[in-house]
């Protein structure tokens, strides 16, 4: 292990949590503000072609931000989690090892992604309700999104590779920057501005596409020019990485499923109610997705932290590094949600003017964005419980809010209820996610065997 990273791995180990956190949380965070900022921006953008435009986003949006949970936090963590771990045991080989079946896993999954959304977006949206334009705008950005899958799982998978080493500085500039100009680029790509094709839903896409292919270029190259604290080459196929990665990973996929499974599931129950409670719900649930990339800016950094710790046997003050991060994730997303709450035209004026889709916004936002605090805690903790390895307990907790989410959603719609009970069933998942994901630190995975 080379000075440089023998003396990164020791602050991690050795320095103020508050440091810690201030080290590692900040360049992620910034990064996922960009993100975010995308997010916000492509719907403001989508929302100037209409409700049917929007509607179609909303058939969209909880498959693309599948994809990011996926090679951002379940394959991602899992790699986050198992780089830091052997780094933490003092062995760089078997973390350079790590790093190098992520590229051959990341590889596999853009390949599903391409096959599965790329190829077979109309009927999958189909069952979810989606007709007539919103249906063909939702086919013609999977086609292009999905189609250049690998620009996102390579992005997310080299930033996750040196996140575990505790490098977080480097994947948020990439990101960050390339979201910068994504932002510029998807609104001219959608609106033609400079002259550029106005393509409509299908800019946004393709603006993505561009700016992570040219971020997955640059951390690749970082990666193989030895620039980080772990070099990426070559090394002999074998499954004991595999496995380390998909013992966190392999769960993760699950825990990420179940939870755009819920957005999915709910969204097409609302289907049922018309294109404006679609379109309304949409920009609701959206902002509630967009929490978990910023309970990612901290968590993602308290996968490293938390493994490096757990690799050393330092359990209890990893658990400190877990409440510590948690607490600042609860206030950042509570004012969030309060604000949402109590003044939802802050959120719902950027994106329409259709009365019917506002009004289903706004009686969401009332009902569930008062929780957003404890889901937002909740989702910091399962990242930090990642850096364990053992995530048999965190996905527990998110396949029971899946469930029980569906099963009052499937109640409401059969027994003919008012869509407020599918609002209702939304805030009581948040409940479940918030409180079952702190229970889990008492669990196995926080103390040594």
């Amino acid at each position: 292990m080379s000075t440089t990273h023998a003396a990164g791995t020791q602050r991690i180990l050795e320095a103020p949590i508050a440091m810690v956190l201030w080290r590692l949380a900040t360049p992620n965070v910034f990064a996922v503000a960009t993100l975010t900022a995308v997010t916000l921006a492509d719907a403001w953008y989508v929302g100037q072609l209409g409700t049917a435009a929007l509607a179609s986003l909303a058939l969209v949006f909880p498959f693309l931000t599948l994809t990011q949970m996926m090679a951002g936090g379940a394959i991602g963590g899992g790699i986050t989690s198992s780089v830091a771990r052997a780094l933490g045991a003092g062995s760089s080989d078997r973390a350079e090892s790590t790093a190098w079946h992520a590229v051959l896993i990341a590889t596999a999954m853009s390949v599903i992604y391409m096959i599965v959304l790329g190829l077979f977006a109309r009927p999958i949206f189909q069952l979810l309700g989606g007709e007539g334009a919103a249906l063909s705008g939702a086919v013609a950005y999977a086609q292009v999104a999905f189609g250049g899958a690998a620009t996102i799982w390579f992005t997310f998978v080299l930033s996750a590779i040196l996140r575990g080493t505790g490098d977080t500085a480097t994947p948020a500039r990439a990101v960050a920057s390339a979201s910068i100009v994504q932002i510029v680029l998807s609104g001219a790509l959608t609106l033609g501005w400079f002259g550029l094709p106005a393509l409509g839903v299908p800019g946004p896409a393709t603006a993505m596409v561009i700016c992570q292919g040219a971020a997955a270029l640059y951390l690749a190259l970082h990666l193989i020019a030895g620039r980080g604290r772990v070099r990426l080459r070559p090394h002999a196929l074998r499954w004991a990485p595999v496995g380390d990665i998909m013992r966190v990973g392999g769960l993760g996929l699950v825990n990420s499923i179940c939870m755009a499974m819920t957005v999915v599931v709910v969204t097409g129950f609302v289907g049922r109610y018309g294109t404006a409670a679609l379109a309304g719900y949409g920009l609701g649930a959206r902002l509630e997705l967009m929490l978990v990339p910023i309970a990612f800016g901290v968590g993602g950094a308290l996968t490293a932290a938390v493994g490096i710790n757990v690799g050393a046997g330092q359990y209890a003050r990893a658990r400190r590094i877990a409440w510590s991060g948690a607490g600042v994730t609860m206030a950042l997303t509570g004012v969030l949600g309060l604000c949402a709450a109590l003044m939802p035209q802050l959120w719902l004026d950027l994106f329409t003017a259709d009365p019917d889709a506002y009004a289903y916004g706004v009686r969401y936002l009332v009902i569930a964005a008062p929780l957003y605090g404890l889901f937002g805690a909740g989702q910091t903790l399962y990242f930090a419980s990642q850096g364990t390895g053992r995530m048999g307990l965190p996905v527990g907790v998110t396949i029971l809010r899946f469930l029980i989410v569906a099963a009052v959603g499937a109640l409401a719609v059969t027994l003919n209820w008012d869509i407020t009970a599918l609002f209702i069933a939304v805030a009581i998942g948040l409940t479940i996610t918030g409180a079952g994901q702190a229970l889990c630190l008492l669990g196995p995975g926080w103390r040594r065997a």
